[in-house]
């Protein structure tokens, strides 16, 4: 039975991918309706305390961005490459990682890989040796952002274990900046040089390549204002999560656990930022990030249960085949987070659905963060929103799809960023943990 079982999630996560963007929630869905009606399964548990987080960290990225924020980050970051055009590839992924890393969403790289495309190309670099690990970037940096529900959640099986979340984040940050920083040299050395290929030069021929220079930004007035206060919002929550830790303890009785404080802080942001900066509220929920963030939250809601329906319904089975393995060789765990997140199309859903199972199974802390960034492995089906856009604005036909699936621009720097954070991960995690 556990195979029709096994089969009919595959089914679901296909079918999502195949639908895409919100689909993959809704398939998951299905998936669920299936094994529980037809394989007569007991449901698993809905991650509301990832979704609420998800919604909160939106909340107040949308109302950034409806006053001016997004943007000015954007301009700073168009600044930044221009006035470093020569180190596009490697400035590229720092600014996807950093605005993920402050936005604990990797929906933020659409406004700036339009800025890369140009700045590439105006250089006479292949865009997509930039624009891959770029994008690349900013799905790794969910599991070094504070404000990410991956992360949070994370962090709430380690405390038990006596890893704090300042903790796993001194672990994750370093290890995935090191780990991309050096995916990133070699992916500059990726592929034909621009000049030399072939699609490209037809497209030049064709009048399909146009260079549009520099963006014309006009500042709102409260678009500094914003990402004053949504930094500040950044810094409460690593001040509080610190404050109420077991190894700190200047709060031991804390009034919000950490996960209620992140959405509190969060919306409270946005309540600020709503006031000081005068925006219509109305106009968050058309904004670009607002949008995004709520398919995304029905995306992990879909899947994660799914994952969690399965899984709970066979832990004793997947425990019996799975323990010794991981016992001898720990590093499997992240080849199996590996291919699940490729399956689930989340960093959160993918470690609600395998994080608890690797501990239960007797995986060390030290294993279980080291190979946290191998749930970042949504660029392997082409199919994810930021890997068809960086595609679709590459009018120079360089960051393209092959024929099989997989032989696309994000591949390579993906398993290399991805390969050097888990190593990184275990040397700085020997060191830290």
């Amino acid at each position: 039975m556990i195979v029709v079982e096994l089969a009919i999630v595959l089914l679901a996560i296909w079918l999502g991918a195949r639908l895409g963007g919100i689909g993959i929630g809704f398939a998951g869905g299905l998936g669920v309706l299936a094994l529980t009606l037809v394989c007569r399964l007991k449901p698993g548990a809905i991650p509301f305390d990832v979704i609420e987080i998800i919604m909160a960290v939106i909340a107040a990225i949308a109302a950034m961005q409806v006053a001016g924020g997004m943007d000015y980050l954007v301009s700073l970051a168009e600044r930044l490459l221009r006035r470093h055009p020569r180190y596009v590839t490697l400035l590229a992924p720092l600014v996807t990682y950093i605005m993920t890393l402050l936005a604990g969403t990797g929906h933020t790289a659409f406004s700036t890989l339009p800025v890369i495309a140009e700045v590439a190309k105006e250089q006479g670099v292949r865009p997509s040796r930039p624009l891959s690990i770029a994008v690349v970037a900013s799905q790794i940096a969910i599991t070094a952002s504070p404000l990410s529900a991956a992360v949070v959640f994370f962090a709430s099986l380690l405390e038990p274990r006596g890893v704090s979340y300042i903790a796993l984040l001194a672990v994750a940050i370093p290890s995935t900046m090191i780990g991309l920083f050096l995916a990133a040299l070699v992916t500059n050395f990726l592929g034909k040089e621009l000049h030399e290929d072939e699609i490209y030069q037809a497209r030049l021929a064709k009048g399909e390549v146009r260079l549009r220079g520099a963006s014309h930004y006009e500042e709102k007035p409260g678009a500094k204002r914003s990402v004053l206060l949504f930094l500040a919002g950044i810094v409460a929550v690593v001040l509080y999560a610190t404050a109420i830790s077991d190894g700190v303890g200047l709060i031991t009785d804390p009034p919000l656990p950490r996960n209620e404080a992140i959405v509190v802080f969060m919306l409270t942001i946005a309540t600020l930022i709503s006031l000081f900066c005068r925006i219509d509220t109305g106009a968050i929920l058309s904004a670009s990030t607002f949008k995004s963030g709520m398919s995304a939250c029905i995306c992990v809601m879909g899947v994660a249960w799914l994952g969690d329906t399965f899984v709970k319904a066979h832990i004793s089975e997947i425990q019996h085949l799975a323990g010794d393995l991981l016992h001898q060789a720990p590093w499997l765990l992240s080849v199996a987070l590996f291919f699940a997140s490729m399956l689930l199309y989340s960093q959160a859903a993918t470690a609600k659905a395998l994080m608890p199972a690797a501990l239960l199974l007797g995986v060390s802390a030290h294993t279980a963060v080291a190979s946290f960034a191998a749930v970042s492995a949504l660029f392997v089906l082409p199919t994810y929103p930021t890997l068809l856009a960086a595609v679709e604005m590459d009018d120079t036909g360089s960051t393209r799809i092959g024929n099989y699936v997989f032989n696309h621009a994000f591949i390579v720097p993906g398993v290399l960023a991805i390969a050097l954070s888990v190593l990184s991960g275990f040397l700085i995690g020997g060191l830290v943990l």
